[in-house]
């Protein structure tokens, strides 16, 4: 009677685990996969399985989502999605922000903006949003001035003054924090500049402030945004663990949007 208990229970183990919701989601290493790691055994106490994918770039995560090949990605902000999706014309939604990664202007060779000379090379990154974003930087840095008709998503074209006639330099995101040596100052992603060992509330000269419009996201396709699954998802990535873990691991370099 006992051994057939322990089979019953057995099997109903193994039931309960092959009902287990599998979300496989595409995450940049710093800090998008970090948080999906500490939230693992939460979802996994809710019947949700989370398979960590990692990416090193901004382009393959929305390719791999809108193909099937994810269920979800952590690793961009809404401008950078909706910008992303309709040049792509990808059914790509936003489910939920997670956080702010404020970007930051970073040099080897100044230690202070006003250290800056004339002619000086200063990178940005080279999609439209987040070079857009990099310029917005430069223009509250006092740098340069924009356009205002050109709102969040300016390029180097709608640069109306430049008194240190700066000569911007368009690169990969991911490639920025290895062309510090070549540059005078690039303008760089949170999340790639932890990568490159850098400490933004150390080492950055200037950082955008906590009103930074450009919060992380979970994206989804459009289609699944209302499955079960996601808004428990959605729960656990804005619960306090999630924004005590935020403020202990990256002491203001990294902080809650919720």
């Amino acid at each position: 009677m006992k051994k057939k208990y322990l089979v019953v229970l057995t099997l109903l183990l193994v039931a309960s685990l092959s009902m287990a919701e599998t979300l496989k989601i595409g995450a940049t290493p710093r800090p998008h996969a970090e948080i999906l790691e500490l939230i693992k055994p939460m979802a996994k106490a809710k019947g949700i399985e989370i398979v960590i994918v990692e990416f090193t770039d901004y382009v393959q995560p929305n390719i791999a989502l809108a193909d099937g090949e994810l269920d979800a990605n952590f690793f961009q902000h809404k401008p950078y999605l909706e910008t992303f999706s309709k040049d792509r014309r990808l059914a790509l939604s936003s489910l939920v922000a997670v956080h702010i990664e404020p970007m930051g202007a970073y040099s080897k060779k100044i230690k202070d903006l006003n250290e800056l000379k004339k002619g000086a090379s200063v990178g940005i990154p080279n999609d439209p949003t987040n070079g857009g974003r990099a310029l917005l930087l430069l223009q509250a840095g006092g740098l340069i001035e924009l356009d205002k008709k050109a709102g969040i998503l300016p390029t180097t074209l709608d640069v109306v003054k430049n008194p240190l006639n700066l000569k911007f330099r368009e690169l990969e995101a991911a490639m920025l924090p290895r062309s510090l040596q070549d540059l005078d100052l690039a303008i760089i992603n949170t999340n790639y500049a932890l990568e490159g060992g850098l400490v933004p509330t150390k080492d950055a000269l200037i950082m955008e402030g906590s009103e930074s419009p450009y919060a992380n996201i979970i994206a989804v396709r459009t289609k699944d945004l209302d499955k079960p699954e996601f808004k428990i998802l959605a729960e656990i990535l804005t619960s306090e663990e999630v924004k005590e873990f935020l403020e202990k691991e990256y002491k203001g370099s990294i902080v809650a949007a919720f």
